[in-house]
């Protein structure tokens, strides 16, 4: 069971550190054409800065915290963990570098080796997407960290949402790259879907049009690792979808040896 001052500890953690990153990302001296983390990079300072505040909010949960940009914790320590937070402070690089806002903070409570709830920012757009076993999920819009779960619920729609348009099979995928796999697995879809659309989209946010119900699918043949995937596996799954292997065997296990994840479809 999920108490309400956890999942709201987290909704304004993620909301705070999403206020973090648009100081550095609105900051009109700051250099975007550094792609990769050098310590002096604006992604590098975003990366911390939220890191730095979510880790704040969380420290007294007194849950352990797995983060991206946190220190590397050996698995014989994070094995035996029953219940741990899992958080990516800035996914969406590139979306970042780009500077076309499709960049998110990513916050998700493990349980076992499942996650059970999950809280996704969009800090350009002020939209929050959050579920839980509990409470479901739902989509809204929240500018300020005094936003919560009842905020959520009050003014926002709970997912799925049904789409005014049925013609056409929605298949959303990276705005970065699009692997040769990927593609062989959507010419297979074809055999029956007809008229399938594909849609561009950075960061988590595939996953979270899948679970609001603005795409069908979404296909996954690349690299990501489980704090990338883990906030959006809680909300589809409290909309009813499923992160599956490719081979629709299982659903993604987390807190592996390797926190890399296989390759995974999201329907």
């Amino acid at each position: 069971m999920i108490n309400t001052t956890t999942i709201n500890t987290a909704i304004a953690a993620a909301i705070k550190a999403g206020q973090e990153i648009l100081k550095i990302y609105n900051d009109p001296d700051a250099d975007f054409s550094v792609e990769r983390k050098a310590d002096n990079s604006p992604l590098t300072i975003a990366d911390k800065a939220s890191h730095n505040v979510i880790e704040s909010f969380l420290k007294d949960t007194g849950i352990p915290i797995l983060s991206e940009e946190g220190k590397a914790i050996a698995f014989e320590e994070r094995k035996s963990w029953e219940r741990f937070w899992l958080i990516d402070p800035l996914d969406g690089t590139k979306e970042f570098i780009k500077k076309n806002g499709e960049f998110t903070v990513n916050i998700a409570l493990m349980e076992g080796r499942q996650p059970v709830m999950g809280v996704i920012y969009v800090p350009v757009s002020g939209t929050l997407y959050f579920g839980s076993q509990e409470e479901g999920a739902w989509k809204a819009e929240c500018m300020t960290e005094n936003c919560s779960i009842d905020d959520l619920k009050q003014q926002g729609k709970k997912l799925p949402v049904s789409r005014s348009d049925e013609t056409s099979y929605k298949i959303v995928g990276s705005r970065s790259h699009m692997s040769p796999e990927t593609e062989a697995y959507v010419d297979q879809l074809r055999k029956d879907h007809p008229r399938i659309e594909i849609v561009s989209k950075g960061s988590s946010l595939k996953i979270c049009m899948v679970a609001e119900g603005s795409a069908d699918e979404y296909p996954r043949f690349g690299p990501t690792m489980e704090w990338d995937t883990a906030a959006g596996h809680a909300i589809a799954n409290s909309a009813g979808k499923q992160l599956w292997l490719t081979d629709f065997s299982r659903e993604l296990n987390y807190n592996k040896e390797n926190l890399l994840n296989p390759y995974f479809v999201v329907k």
